[in-house]
């Protein structure tokens, strides 16, 4: 699978869509996607997908670029307000932000010269959900939340 299409994780619907290079879901499969990893176990390609997720996570860069973006003011950042931010070549940094886009992480527009960037509430939401130890379910220690 290239990377061009990522399966993006939707746990709304419980269906897998596939992202181009906006990272926007459209509809395509009809497996449960991903439950909270404490209330069952993954399957294989439950595992898959939300590895490819993970991963655009796993590098510092991408990590700080998405942490930049979700913090700013206003919901929206202008790519050229990232780079300095870096000792990382402006490529490097737009190969960066196309990885998170294509995670389904970010979106971003053109406007005139700059692109502008904004998270992607929904992704970051069902992460959330998927990392989360139910209400009332006992923490390793044995103890209920």
């Amino acid at each position: 699978m290239s990377n061009q299409d990522l399966v993006l994780l939707d746990q709304t619907d419980g269906t897998a869509g596939t992202a181009g290079t906006s990272g926007t879901a459209g509809a395509s499969g009809s497996a449960d996607c991903c439950p909270g990893l404490l209330t069952a176990p993954l399957d294989e390609d439950q595992a898959a997908e939300l590895a490819k997720v993970f991963k655009a996570l796993g590098d510092p860069v991408r990590l700080r670029l998405l942490s930049m973006i979700a913090s700013r003011a206003g919901g929206e950042v202008c790519v050229c307000d990232l780079t300095p931010a870096f000792d990382l070549s402006q490529p490097t940094i737009s190969h960066h932000l196309k990885l998170l886009r294509q995670a389904g992480l970010i979106d971003c527009e053109r406007r005139g010269t700059w692109v502008y960037y904004w998270l992607v509430p929904e992704m970051t939401d069902r992460l959330a959900g998927i990392l989360t130890r139910p209400a009332g379910a006992p923490a390793p220690d044995g103890t209920a939340s």
